[in-house]
């Protein structure tokens, strides 16, 4: 049970919620584990299977008080609401900023910032950890480049000319990305980044886990009453989370990239744990897939002091946090929607 911006997280999977007067019972197998009272939260986030009582959900949707339920993975399930007031100003604001190409720039210039910034990080921390196993000279030499994006990103007024820059970071970003595999190297290389399909072993694994975690940023922003398909960077196309690609630029670094390089430098994954079709397409086994699965899992509870809160939070909270200040800054409580800038 965590309370960060007025939103009461529920991330343990057997609880009950239920009303005692104005407040908020958090029950387990029938023990109370604790009580909090409603009158200042905005939403419930509750990570289970459980649920909560009706008294409970009549209460919050009569106070505009959501309560959004999600499997244990982080799945998104549903949102219980009243009447539509809070989310359809909300939704009209994203939609017009949207609209407008200049403030669009304006928002995912600090997802792009975000993301340079966050792979800048990944490569100053390889140096300081492994500097005597890469070409410490070439990741400085990236990691400089990758400092001077930032400048140009800060001033972007052009959605295209921001595009360009993301491209000129992720090219620099992905041209160093083999060194920082330590281990297996004969099996584990990459090259460039292949998509559809995947053709190497690193590839298969980073397709997955940008899957897991556009999939973890779409719920969040669900959660929040924000449409997830409706982006800033990426222009709306037809069953596209446009918003969750946008909001996950700045986690994809620090959260998946570092995430699988884990797996294959401490040995987790291994060669017998993919398949080469005949389309030349590398898929993981089932098996793996569920080691894959049950591994993120766990790095999702892993704890974290989050950049802008400065309060110990689980990696898995991420997502809805970075959803909550986006809902924030477009509720125009913020003046700007501050980027995930881990270190």
């Amino acid at each position: 049970m965590r309370k960060l911006l007025n939103t009461l997280f529920i991330t343990q999977p057997d609880i009950y919620l239920s009303l005692d007067g104005d407040n908020v019972v958090v029950l387990q197998n029938d023990t109370k584990l604790g009580r909090v009272p409603l009158h200042n939260l905005e939403s419930i986030v509750t990570f289970g299977y459980t649920g909560a009582s009706p008294a409970l959900m009549g209460y919050c949707a009569k106070r505009h008080i959501s309560i959004v339920f999600l499997k244990p993975n982080g799945r998104f399930l549903a949102r219980v609401i009243g009447e539509s007031n809070g989310n359809v100003v909300l939704r009209k604001k994203q939609y017009r900023v949207s609209d407008d190409l200049t403030a669009s720039c304006h928002v995912a210039r600090n997802f792009i910032i975000g993301k340079v910034y966050n792979s800048k990080w990944i490569l100053e921390r390889t140096v300081r950890d492994h500097g005597l196993r890469i070409d410490v000279a070439k990741f400085k030499e990236v990691s400089n480049h990758l400092s001077e994006v930032i400048k140009a990103v800060r001033v972007c007024d052009d959605l295209e000319v921001l595009r360009g820059l993301e491209g000129q970071a992720a090219f620099s970003y992905y041209q160093i990305f083999d060194h920082m595999i330590l281990q297996q190297k004969e099996d584990f290389y990459f090259h460039n980044r292949s998509r559809r399909p995947p053709l190497d072993h690193v590839n298969a694994m980073l397709s997955f886990a940008y899957t897991l975690l556009a999939n973890d940023v779409a719920a969040a922003l669900e959660g929040v009453g924000i449409d997830a398909y409706v982006g800033f960077l990426h222009r709306e196309r037809p069953g596209r989370v446009s918003l969750a690609l946008d909001v996950m630029e700045e986690l994809r670094s620090v959260l998946a990239d570092r995430f699988v390089l884990s797996l294959i430098n401490k040995k987790i994954m291994q060669k017998h744990d993919f398949v080469k079709k005949e389309n030349g397409a590398v898929m993981m086994t089932d098996e793996a897939r569920k080691a894959f699965l049950s591994a993120w899992q766990t790095r999702k509870q892993e704890q974290l002091t989050h950049p802008y809160l400065k309060e110990k939070i689980p990696w898995g909270l991420v997502p809805h946090v970075q959803a909550l200040l986006l809902a924030r800054y477009l509720r125009g409580d913020l003046d700007e929607y501050p980027p995930f800038l881990w270190k």
